[in-house]
């Protein structure tokens, strides 16, 4: 053991710009919850985009579509968690790992209950859709990757929360593409899910690192408690 602690997942000059962007996130979600609370049919946005339908696109892009929803899905979502946390561990990142499985948990998890709590439905049946939850596993799993590349490319600031940023809305724009594509949301859902992640994603990997340092600071403690003991 060198005493070292392992490198922060969230970089010191990017905690306050994420903060700011988890805050407004958050309000983003809060406003659009309360817009659609209880809707059952596409809003004047909505409609504006695109009117949400089972065939809004044809092969050989609806193949497309299905894969990325696939990605969403359980089954597929594992997947992309154990590779990620695989290649975290191989990198020597293991905070990087516990927010990747933390991370998406809690993303997911926020993104199911708001959906109980707004109500909001798509084609029926109780087919409840605000937010996305695709889009914000997405979004969360980008998020998480794009920290590791800031961190190995040595990138900090403004550059580096432009690549979070990019690599976020990258991933959320093209899972939420494929949900409104497929169908499952309307194009509010997406954003919503977006901004679910935007929002969880930057107090988890806070939290990450505060139970990562205080553990470290532990085990400092009893080493130099020991090392005392031997020397009486």
């Amino acid at each position: 053991m060198t005493g070292r602690p392992a490198p922060a997942v969230l970089p010191p000059s990017q905690r306050g710009r994420l903060g700011l962007m988890a805050a407004l996130a958050a309000l983003v979600v809060a406003v659009i919850g309360v817009l659609y609370a209880g809707h059952s049919q596409p809003g004047r946005v909505d409609r504006w985009v695109v009117r949400p339908t089972a065939d809004s696109v044809r092969p050989p892009w609806r193949y497309v579509a299905l894969a990325l929803d696939f990605l969403g899905e359980p089954v597929g979502a594992a997947m992309l968690v154990v590779a990620a946390v695989t290649g975290c561990l191989l990198l020597r990142r293991p905070r990087a790992a516990v927010l990747v499985v933390c991370g998406a948990v809690l993303t997911v998890g926020t993104a199911t209950l708001l959906k109980s709590l707004v109500g909001r439905t798509i084609h029926g049946d109780g087919n409840l859709s605000y937010p996305s939850g695709h889009t914000a596993f997405a979004t969360a799993l980008a998020f998480v990757v794009a920290l590791l590349a800031t961190d190995r490319l040595g990138l900090g600031g403004t550059a580096g929360t432009s690549l979070v940023l990019g690599a976020a809305l990258v991933a959320g724009a093209a899972m939420g593409w494929a949900q409104v594509a497929l169908g499952a949301h309307y194009p509010t859902d997406v954003l919503g899910g977006w901004c679910t992640a935007l929002a969880v994603m930057p107090a988890t990997a806070w939290l990450v690192d505060r139970t990562a340092d205080r553990r470290a600071d532990r085990m400092v403690d009893g080493t130099a408690d020991a090392g005392r003991r031997e020397r009486h």
